[in-house]
């Protein structure tokens, strides 16, 4: 190295210096955005449930629309959708209003055979133990009573929230359904001409991968509802109806959902029926589980979601860390759209690259590709646009140039990606 040289820096430590940097810079656009969302936390919500409504819905909306116009179709499908919820809803409420005499006696029978099963070998517990602690649970209760009430009541703005993301998710999914296509046009052609491409490509791929994803985890929550709902109403435990569609919501949430779900089915199973019954439920999450994870998975998810257990795993206790429930609903769809963009744009690029390794498109800022160099002996190369070669005569004078570049073309219309 030479004095007053700059030090030379290894090629290792440079591209790990150029990787650090871009690291940081994703991390702290990643960081930004997540911020943010958690801060409109309730608008992300009703984008994303709006997003299932229309998933779910659009092929019901495009069936009506061949006979109805597209408006009527679009009002018919939510309209019908909402009364099956609540029709759900009510039959449920129903059922356990239904039950709630016969609930009430089973839990409390229950609880003696469970106090009673607990003082026998091997457990022995003191039989003033269960009824200290419901005394103190009791007292608890009267002490606290006020300030359970005032919580409940200050509680009563989450309810406001919770309505009101519901209220936009409607209201989104309805212009999703109506006028999806025509709003991602709009978005795309908002773009610089050297993105719409690649913006079209990864929205393709997103669009197809949550589409998928979205009908797979519905039809694997039924599935697990069913399954269940059969098992415990055979097994006569009580709340049958309601725990199946417990099942179904806990199914939204992989790996997780169920196993949790049918630990409450358990409990409700021990208090009512006794230890036997239960032991048959704990026994019934293995199965369930093996159904989903070996049968149901595979044949109905496989080509809409690629992740390996532990990505999925990982993805859903992350999400509920930073977002809770929310958050592990929302953590494998979202890794999974982000997986497929990124595969489907690796894919492009690989199929767009000419033979020769080359880069198709070098993209703005690039150098200009450097001219090839002259023969061996030959001379300087002419300049653009000189005249004749100068091997040869004088030729006829020349008319106007309307090739590329020397004005506009008579016979092209406008840019269509220009407005």
């Amino acid at each position: 190295m030479q004095p007053g040289s700059p030090p030379q820096v290894a090629p290792f430590l440079r591209t790990a210096a150029a990787y650090a940097w871009r690291l940081l810079v994703v991390g702290t656009l990643v960081y930004a955005l997540f911020a943010l969302l958690g801060r409109f936390h309730e608008i992300g919500v009703a984008v994303f449930l709006g997003l299932v409504v229309t998933a779910l819905l659009r092929p019901v909306v495009d069936l009506v629309a061949r006979g109805l116009p597209r408006s009527a179709a679009v009002a018919l499908t939510l309209l019908g959708g909402i009364a099956l919820v609540l029709g759900v809803l009510a039959l449920i409420g129903e059922a356990v209003a239904e039950q709630r005499t016969t609930l009430v006696r089973e839990f409390r029978d229950g609880v003696g055979r469970i106090e009673h099963w607990l003082e026998r070998p091997p457990f022995r517990l003191d039989p003033g133990a269960l009824s200290d602690v419901q005394e103190r649970i009791g007292r608890f209760l009267s002490d606290h009573r006020s300030t359970l009430v005032s919580d409940a009541v200050s509680g009563a703005h989450h309810v406001v929230a919770v309505l009101t993301t519901l209220a936009l998710a409607l209201f989104s999914s309805v212009f999703f359904l109506h006028s999806g296509d025509r709003q991602w046009a709009w978005f795309r052609e908002q773009l610089p001409a050297f993105l719409r491409g690649r913006t079209e490509t990864g929205g393709r791929a997103a669009w197809r991968t949550f589409t998928g994803y979205t009908h797979g985890i519905v039809l694997v929550a039924a599935v697990n509802a069913v399954l269940v709902g059969i098992a415990l109403w055979l097994l006569g435990v009580p709340l049958a109806l309601p725990l199946a569609l417990l099942e179904f919501a806990a199914a939204f949430v992989p790996l997780i959902g169920s196993p949790v779900a049918l630990a409450v089915a358990a409990v409700v199973a021990l208090a009512a029926k006794g230890p036997f019954v239960a032991a048959v439920v704990i026994a019934l999450i293995v199965v369930i589980g093996q159904i989903e994870g070996h049968l149901l998975h595979p044949l109905v998810m496989s080509w809409a979601v690629r992740l390996h257990p532990l990505v999925v795993a990982v993805s859903v206790v992350a999400g509920s860390i930073a977002a809770g429930i929310v958050g592990a609903v929302v953590a494998v769809p979202l890794v999974s759209v982000v997986w497929s963009v990124v595969t489907a744009l690796r894919e492009a690029r690989a199929a767009e690259r000419p033979a020769g390794g080359g880069d198709p498109d070098p993209g703005p800022g690039a150098d200009p590709a450097p001219a090839p160099a002259p023969a061996p002996g030959a001379g300087p190369a002419p300049e653009a646009g000189a005249g004749a070669n100068p091997g040869a005569g004088p030729g006829p004078e020349a008319g106007p140039d309307t090739g590329a570049g020397a004005g506009p073309n008579p016979g092209a219309g406008p840019d269509p990606g220009t407005v």
